[in-house]
């Protein structure tokens, strides 16, 4: 029942942007400061009232890809002005190259809640929390990490010796030796154009995986 609420909500979005500012078969890939009305949708949600980032370090990107029917959308990010124009350059390519991405959208769209997000394979990237199961900040807290396709791509943890794969539903990606679309690895280009711009990816890290994930250090 969650994950068919989320595909509604998800609807909704996607009639929003289709028929708003964004409608277009012009392929876009722009950055801008955060205007007011960014600020005015993110605030209280991604940008919380103890977010220590300034809204001067964060930028907001337009960028068109290409969706899993095969049509072309324009999606939303906010990123750190650090990594914008990396973003930019690798969407572009992607896009470029036919790389499919399900949807790109504020995660304020799913009341900022990560898991909502992924439960809907959304990638998105800036998210004022902290990691999870941790009180350390997020990358994405930052605007310096980005997740890709992330129900096909999951999060798998390890706690308490015990296997913990993230959003559910996604168990089965979890499987990296299996093959099916959509997913993240050395030969993915995804994961040769974030690591081309110096960017790491979850997928390497050793005590768990985040296969979605790919962050950037100033």
């Amino acid at each position: 029942m969650k994950r068919a609420a989320v595909c509604v909500l998800s609807l909704f979005f996607t009639l929003i942007l289709s028929a708003g500012a964004f409608a277009g078969n012009t392929a876009v890939f722009t950055k801008s400061e955060i205007s007011d009305d960014v600020k005015k949708r993110i605030t209280g949600l991604s940008y919380k009232k103890d977010c220590t980032v300034p809204y001067e370090d964060l930028i907001y990107l337009v960028v068109t890809y290409v969706d899993f029917n095969g049509q072309d959308k324009n999606g939303e990010i906010i990123c750190n002005k650090a990594i914008a124009d990396d973003l930019l350059d690798i969407f572009r390519n992607l896009y470029n190259a036919h790389y499919q991405i399900d949807k790109i959208r504020l995660v304020d769209e799913y009341g900022a809640d990560d898991d909502l997000s992924c439960l809907d394979d959304n990638t998105s990237c800036f998210n004022f929390r902290t990691v999870e199961g941790s009180s350390s900040l997020s990358k994405h807290a930052l605007g310096l990490a980005i997740d890709i396709n992330p129900f096909y791509n999951p999060y798998v943890t390890y706690p308490n010796g015990k296997i913990r794969i993230t959003p559910p539903g996604s168990e089965i990606y979890a499987d990296r030796n299996a093959s099916f679309p959509h997913k993240i690895d050395k030969n993915d280009l995804a994961y040769k154009e974030f690591t081309a711009h110096g960017f790491t990816w979850g997928g390497d890290w050793k005590t768990l995986k985040d296969y979605q994930h790919f962050q950037k250090a100033k």
